[in-house]
């Protein structure tokens, strides 16, 4: 049989979230004093491990979790959770190749202001001042093509039969003509 940290250790790997000692003790059938015995004993083994891991108390309660030194990792092997209005904004500014979030603004609608900011946050758009205009000129970053490796598909499988730049117009009719096939609308929406 199994020792109770080891048990222990596969129920916070498999709930993947904070667990309070409460629910840790019922999942493994034992009592609450028995279960933080046990969680001391994880906690002490994976703090003299050489382990990506540990075992840490949260607020929320006890967690397996990735140590904060590989935080680098995470950030370039996860891409970033962003909203299906933000989502759009971005395919937009990614067909367009850059764009002025004016005219962005007049393609996307007023929300595209607020999908820009979270872009520009999470690292997939760039957002540069052009000398003699009030406008931005926005672009897609290394960031982004490296999380959607865009750079490996041929332009056509885009949707673009070349790599010039595109009109407003043109990148809307690109994506309504795209829009039943890959479920994508560049159309006005704030979500």
């Amino acid at each position: 049989m199994f020792r109770l940290a080891s048990q222990i250790e596969a129920i916070l790997y498999l709930k993947g979230q904070p667990l309070d000692l409460a629910f840790i003790a019922e999942c493994a059938g034992c009592d609450r004093d028995a279960a933080e015995t046990a969680m001391m004993e994880l906690m002490d083994d994976y703090a003299h491990r050489d382990s990506a891991l540990e075992v840490v108390e949260t607020p929320l309660g006890y967690t397996l979790q990735l140590r904060g030194s590989f935080q680098t990792l995470i950030d370039k092997m996860i891409p970033a959770e962003i909203g299906t209005g933000a989502l759009r904004t971005l395919a937009a500014i990614a067909i367009k190749g850059s764009i002025t979030q004016t005219d962005l603004v007049e393609l996307r609608g007023s929300g595209a202001y607020q999908h820009v900011q979270e872009l520009v946050e999470v690292g997939f758009v760039r957002k540069r001042r052009q000398a003699g205009s009030r406008s931005s000129l926005l672009q897609v970053t290394d960031k982004f093509n490296r999380t959607y490796e865009l750079n490996d598909l041929p332009i056509q499988q885009l949707g673009l039969a070349t790599t010039e730049p595109i009109s407003a117009n043109e990148a809307e009719t690109i994506a309504v003509e795209h829009e039943e096939h890959d479920g994508v609308d560049f159309t006005t929406e704030s979500n």
